[in-house]
């Protein structure tokens, strides 16, 4: 294959589809995602695609779903858990719930990539929050989740540098069947027109990708106007 290879976990809708979307005039896209109907109509509508259907919390699964992976070029962590309310209403199966989804599943994932990541002189991008870097009532476990997120890419740039590029994305809230979601959550209502399009963020995408290689976005933030 010419092309170079992207995997974009959580892809069969909001961000991550408009991730891949972005993506496929110029990469072969492996369209990560858990419901393989969705994800095989996502990889049908791309120029260069296949599906990733894989649990993602589930280790040996995914290191069976990499056996044929062999180049990985650019590896974007946008699957992820929203969850809304005070900790003192909070379980701890919750917190383990979003933290497994939101953390430890883009740490198994890019262990298990990373010398062929490194092959590649290739990116990670973490699709993050404004969460991530400035937390607001209510959203405890969320901003946890979101705030380890980011020391996870700070420390990965460090320890990979100049082996591996790392970026973190840090949008605001986003016109998605998660932020309608929340929003509920929240008992507001929700207005699409009021929030970034995935689109919108999927362009920052593009342009950490597009970045020259001896160059590193390392945080890029993004908000509606």
């Amino acid at each position: 294959m010419n092309r170079p290879v992207a995997l974009v976990t959580g892809a069969s809708r909001g961000i991550g589809r408009a991730v891949a979307q972005a993506l496929s005039p110029t990469h072969h896209v492996l369209v990560g995602g858990r419901d393989a109907d969705q994800v095989g109509e996502v990889a049908r509508s791309l120029a260069s695609a296949e599906p990733f259907v894989v649990d993602l919390t589930d280790e040996p699964a995914v290191t069976a779903a990499l056996a044929g992976v062999e180049r990985m070029d650019v590896l974007v962590h946008s699957a992820g858990l929203v969850a809304f309310g005070p900790l003192a209403d909070s379980t701890t199966r919750e917190w383990r719930e979003l933290l497994e989804v939101n953390v430890i599943a883009p740490v198994t994932l890019t262990r298990l990539l990373l010398p062929a990541l490194r092959a590649a002189h290739g990116l990670v991008v973490f699709i993050n929050s404004g969460a991530g870097l400035v937390t607001h009532r209510g959203f405890s476990a969320y901003s946890a989740s979101k705030y380890a997120l980011t020391g996870l890419a700070d420390a990965l740039r460090l320890d990979e540098r100049g082996r591996v590029r790392v970026t973190s994305i840090h949008p605001g809230r986003v016109a998605t069947d998660m932020q309608a979601q929340l929003s509920a959550l929240q008992g507001m209502p929700y207005v699409p027109d009021a929030h970034l399009d995935p689109a919108e963020v999927a362009r920052a995408v593009r342009v950490a990708v597009d970045a020259p290689p001896n160059t590193s976005l390392d945080s890029i933030r993004i908000n509606p106007v």
